[in-house]
């Protein structure tokens, strides 16, 4: 596959999941028992943990294509 196709794709899924991860992050944060050190640490927690997942997706997007055989 094409890089910059990988690219695209990446950028298609990447934008809509930081999106929802933000609302579901929020929406969970308000949950959390109004002390600011347990919300301080659940919001750096939540800020931090969304690469984990897309580190993946970014790999995948910037990956050589395999080396086509020479004839």
């Amino acid at each position: 596959m094409k890089p910059r196709i990988k690219k695209l794709i990446g950028v298609c899924i990447i934008v809509p999941a930081i999106f929802i991860y933000l609302a579901a992050a929020a929406a969970l944060g308000v949950m959390v028992p109004d002390f600011w050190l347990l919300k301080l640490a659940y919001y750096v927690v939540a800020g931090v943990i969304w690469a984990f997942p897309l580190k993946h997706l970014l790999k995948w997007m910037n990956a050589e294509p395999p080396a086509s055989p020479s004839r």
